[in-house]
């Protein structure tokens, strides 16, 4: 440890000084001011997040991991928890993906938001996100973690739920921060549990104390205090990123301004998972079964999700399934034990990702607002930047060499074929996961930028019976200034475009950081993450696997260049993004007419998948509606009316009784009042009589 201060607590309080001087005095200025100050708060948070990182990079003068601690926080007998910030090569890359990623999106926000009511207060909940997610990823322990967790719920809750005279979107934000609330109540048991075992919750002095393989060894079939540990962390993590059973929050966030989608789906709240278990890497990988698990509902989320994006007409919808299914691929890698992978995914997807949500804005700032895809078409011609960016955004996530989709989903894929902790039948769900990826992706771009605009089409006649379902409608028109309604199509202004350029630079080359040897590269992301992976794994899989799972490819023999099982894995993914491209062009570009009759053979099928296999509707049969009923009937009329209120308005009752006696002894009566006198005199008397006697 040296004595250079980095100063990190600046790069999270420096967003939080934008939010209060926009939330506070931002009703005052004009929409001018309000950017300067919610942009140049971002940009000094973006550049001391550079310097710092720059200043402390691997190989320098600083050791790694550096903490910095700002006083103690909590002090209850031998526990403590302080104020702390930890750098390492972990909390670089998030650190440096939130600011810049963060930074993009607050100016794109400036053209996007520029005609919308509450701009002040749009920027000042943006800039409390970045605040709670920036002392997310880099508090050095769990307590202080937990406070940007809970900090990147409510700014959530107040991003998504913008709209709030919209009851759609108020209800999305409560949705949200109440599903949420589930995987959080894990979250904090696992906390609970490392204070009473370990005494602390710092990371260092967690991962010193699992460091003994003796007190704290690999649990392999068994079911100790590090599984359950481990699985209360998964079940936080599904919550936050997204995973199946708690996932079905993420699509109705779609009711927030585009920007809130690009900013919560790209590369903040829905990575808060991701990053958890990655940070948490000593303990998952003692506790084999919990990995397990982590594996298996990633795989199952990658593939549930990409299915339901797959019927969706909603440009912003099919982007967020999307978003479900890539953080099920990143939980997958993470569930292999292949962290490192998880985090390179993650990285590279909140480029693409962020484009495309960014792109589908623009889409939709071009044709006033709205968002089905049924009624857009041929609009590469009207907005061609927005085509050209959209275009290396959907090439990038499906997969396809060069760009950086391609490398972190084959690095997962490969980790999965290869690991002690994988199988060939998640890698095979992943590759099929790949495809229909591909498909929905490019069914996207050829429904909006192929064929001919079509903005007046009627989606209720008789060819587009199978896409409007019933029950289901567009949410279109509602997050976008409404004065280019009418106005025909427009390309965006270019303080749009200028992030979307700068996002599809890094959706190109984003990757390359990782080229596996095979294709001639070194893994260099890899490497550069391994002593935060693989400086905790426990002797007996370190003497298994040479150095950690972090090196599986090189410990399996695959050090030649030229690896058969390599190059076959990467053609396998690359030849089913290919296929899905494939069948989406012949469906959506050569044989338009197709979609609507395989939809009318399969018309149930297709009606469950468009309505997301009515999960959200089992969901308020068993729950939803049994805790409304016990609500209402119980604690409320039973318990609140019946009980307390009883009680309350029975004492009010027998005193106004009490009180109506009393006041008919107040006649005014002078005779009265004597004799009431004489008869207390009597009472007086006879009591002391009676006194006398007895003594």
């Amino acid at each position: 440890m040296t004595d250079t201060n980095l100063n990190l607590w600046v790069i999270p309080v420096l967003p939080l000084i934008g939010a209060a001087i926009n939330g506070l005095f931002g009703r005052r200025f004009k929409n001018g001011m309000v950017s300067f100050v919610a942009l140049l708060f971002t940009a000094a948070s973006f550049g001391w997040a550079v310097w710092a990182v720059w200043s402390a990079w691997p190989g320098g003068s600083i050791t790694l991991p550096h903490v910095e601690t700002i006083g103690t926080w909590i002090t209850a007998g031998k526990f403590s928890a302080p104020f702390g910030f930890y750098l390492d090569q972990l909390s670089m890359v998030m650190v440096l993906v939130v600011t810049g990623i963060g930074f993009l999106i607050h100016i794109y926000s400036v053209g996007y938001m520029g005609h919308e009511g509450g701009y002040y207060r749009f920027f000042s909940y943006l800039n409390l996100f970045m605040f709670f997610m920036l002392t997310l990823v880099l508090a050095n322990n769990y307590l202080l973690m937990f406070v940007g967790w809970e900090g990147v719920g409510l700014a959530s809750y107040l991003l998504i739920g913008f709209y709030f005279l919209k009851d759609s979107a108020a209800n999305a934000g409560k949705k949200a921060f109440i599903v949420n609330r589930i995987g959080d109540f894990a979250f904090l048991i696992g906390i609970f549990l490392l204070i009473q075992n370990f005494g602390t919750l710092n990371f260092d002095g967690v991962f010193n104390a699992l460091g003994d393989s003796m007190k704290y060894p690999v649990e392999t079939g068994s079911w100790g205090l590090l599984t359950v540990i481990a699985l209360c962390l998964m079940v936080g993590a599904t919550g936050k990123s997204a995973q199946i059973p708690l996932y079905v929050w993420l699509p109705d966030a779609m009711e927030g301004p585009t920007p809130v989608s690009a900013l919560i789906h790209a590369a903040t709240m829905v990575t808060a998972g991701i990053y958890m278990i990655a940070r948490s890497n000593a303990i998952f990988s003692r506790a084999p079964n919990a990995l397990g698990v982590v594996a298996v509902i990633g795989c199952l989320t990658a593939i549930f999700a990409a299915t339901m994006g797959m019927a969706q007409t909603d440009i912003k919808r099919v982007l967020a399934y999307s978003t479900i299914s890539q953080l099920g691929f990143m939980f997958m890698a993470c569930g292999v034990a292949a962290y490192s992978a998880g985090i390179f995914h993650l990285m590279t997807h909140a480029f693409f990702k962020a484009l495309l949500f960014l792109g589908a804005g623009s889409v939709i700032h071009a044709i006033g607002g709205e968002q089905d895809m049924r009624r857009m078409g041929g609009l590469r011609k009207k907005i061609p930047w927005t085509f050209a960016v959209m275009t290396i955004a959907t090439i990038a996530i499906a997969g396809i060499p060069p760009l950086a989709g391609f490398f972190s989903k084959d690095e997962i894929l490969a980790q999965t074929f290869f690991s002690e902790h994988g199988s060939r039948v998640l890698w095979a769900v992943g590759v099929i996961t790949a495809a229909i990826t591909s498909f929905y992706m490019f069914r996207l771009w050829y429904m909006t930028f192929y064929g001919e605009y079509k903005p007046e089409r009627d989606l209720g006649d008789a060819h587009a019976a199978p896409a409007a379902a019933p029950g289901v409608t567009a949410d279109h028109g509602h997050d976008h200034n409404g004065d280019h309604g009418h106005g025909g199509v427009h390309e965006s202004p270019w303080v749009m475009l200028g992030p979307l350029v700068v996002l599809a630079i890094g959706s190109i080359v984003a990757g390359w950081v990782g080229m596996p040897a095979f294709l001639g590269g070194h893994n260099r992301f890899e490497h550069f993450l391994g002593p935060v992976m693989t400086s905790h794994i426990p002797a007996a899989a370190e003497n298994a696997e040479g150095a950690g799972p972090e090196t599986l490819r090189e410990k399996h023999g695959l050090e030649a260049e030229k690896s058969r099982e390599e190059w076959f894995l990467a053609g396998t993914s690359v030849f089913a993004a290919l296929l899905g491209w494939f069948f989406a062009g012949l469906l959506y570009k050569q044989r338009p007419e197709l979609p609507d009759r395989i939809t009318a053979k399969i018309h149930g099928l297709y009606l469950m998948v468009l309505h997301k296999y009515y999960v959200d509707e089992g969901y308020g049969l068993l729950f939803v509606k049994p805790l409304l009923a016990l609500s209402t009937v119980v604690f409320w009329k039973g318990i609140d009316q019946e009980v307390i209120d009883g009680m309350v308005n029975g004492a009010g009752t027998a005193s106004k009784k009490i009180g109506n006696e009393l006041r008919r002894m107040q006649s005014g009566n002078i005779r009265s009042y004597a004799a009431w006198v004489a008869v207390g005199g009597a009472v007086v008397i006879a009591y002391m009589v009676w006194l006398g006697v007895h003594k």
